[in-house]
């Protein structure tokens, strides 16, 4: 699975970071969300690879964010 951030839009609120730590962080110059570091897809804080045991996390995340701006898709090897 794949995990998108639209950071744009994001409003800072925090629930993502608070709800899953381990897969969201705040970014410390323009204190939007991104993807915590090590889960990053080539560098791109706003997407990055979902780990199995954080996709009940991610949901929560996707449905606490009052903007609604964080994506889950499977990725290529899943739509086969």
């Amino acid at each position: 699975m794949n995990v998108t951030i639209d950071r744009m839009e994001c409003v800072s609120c925090g629930a993502c970071w608070n709800t899953c730590p381990d897969l969201f962080e705040q970014n410390p110059c323009d204190s939007l969300s991104q993807i915590a570091e090590p889960l990053r897809f080539c560098g791109d804080r706003a997407e990055g690879s979902l780990p199995e045991n954080q996709i009940r996390c991610a949901r929560e995340a996707v449905n606490l964010c009052p903007v609604q701006i964080i994506t889950i898709t499977p990725d290529e090897s899943e739509k086969m």
